[in-house]
């Protein structure tokens, strides 16, 4: 396996960091991921290996305001203006570079967590430029509750303006979130099983961070858009998407992951599969039973690949 990293100019003229895992053979397919709030790409490199190893190529890019790419910004802001559009354009910059050098290779797309919002969008815009999707981490809830977490935000900006990072924000964003797993041993028990794992993230100075109030009215609102099912009804109904997380995930609990899927069933996309694991929490891709979880993301990339070629005259 090799491994690189470059800078991506967006279309605003950003730079965003990019990395890349891939052999020296053509990929069969290649994967370009969107990480979650408070973490960053590298984060994959264990997954970017056994996606390697199965034909695969791997790119993430740090997200605006999240690891290498907030050196040239803001840890934990999109944008001065217009952060939400921003993030799912970048999406768009980095399909282009693929396609780029990977003319005829289909190209699919994981989302995890906040990037499964993005993701979300992004397949909104631009079903065309990719062969699937997943949605990891996910959530699904009404419009009414992230309208009424904006106006909170709303607030805490008026307060504190747009790069304050509120407390009360992050305690009604997470601060239940652990009360599953007492005795707590850290702060982020729910993000999985692993201890090591668990500490490797306290540890990392690039996750965990409180992001601006200036994010969160950029991400309340693009959530407030992806949910109505007029919007869901945006994306490529032929598409293969795959809805999956942790039964005891609380970002979800699990049954809004149902409530995601069902959605977009009713939108009238026909490709949609739900795969929920007992136990597991917020990020499979480092939960105990990670190993069983990315030989499933293989199979389900390798079903998605099969069946396109079936549908191809």
């Amino acid at each position: 396996m090799r491994h690189d990293a470059f800078w991506l100019t967006t279309s605003d003229a950003a730079p965003v960091h990019v990395q890349r895992w891939f052999a020296e053979q053509p990929p069969k397919a290649v994967l370009m991921l969107a990480h979650g709030m408070a973490e960053h790409a590298g984060r994959y490199a264990r997954f970017g290996a056994a996606l390697v190893a199965a034909g695969v190529e791997l790119y993430a890019h740090d997200q605006r305001g999240h690891g290498q790419t907030a050196q040239r910004g803001i840890l934990g802001d999109y944008a001065v203006k217009d952060g939400w559009q921003r993030v799912i354009d970048d999406l768009a910059a980095l399909n282009h570079h693929i396609r780029q050098q990977h003319p005829r290779t289909p190209i699919f797309l994981l989302g995890h967590s906040m990037g499964s919002y993005i993701a979300q969008a992004y397949l909104m815009q631009h079903s065309c430029a990719v062969s699937g999707a997943i949605l990891s981490g996910s959530n699904y809830q009404p419009v009414s509750l992230y309208r009424a977490a904006r106006q909170v935000a709303r607030f805490e900006q008026w307060r504190q303006g747009p790069t304050g990072r509120s407390a009360l924000i992050d305690f009604l964003s997470f601060g239940s979130f652990n009360k599953a797993f007492k005795p707590n041993r850290t702060a982020f028990d729910w993000l999985s099983r692993d201890p090591a794992e668990v500490d490797a993230y306290v540890a990392d100075p690039l996750c965990g961070f409180r992001c601006t109030n200036r994010l969160w009215m950029d991400l309340l609102g693009g959530l407030q858009d992806i949910t109505p099912l007029e919007k869901l009804a945006q994306i490529d109904a032929r598409l293969p998407l795959l809805v999956i997380g942790g039964e005891c995930d609380p970002v979800s609990d699990g049954e809004r992951l149902e409530d995601l899927a069902e959605a977009m069933q009713r939108a009238g996309l026909r490709k949609v599969q739900l795969k929920l694991y007992p136990d597991a929490r917020h990020e499979l891709l480092n939960e105990t039973n990670r190993d069983e979880v990315t030989a499933f993301l293989i199979d389900w990339l390798q079903q998605a690949l099969d069946s396109s070629a079936k549908d191809t005259p």
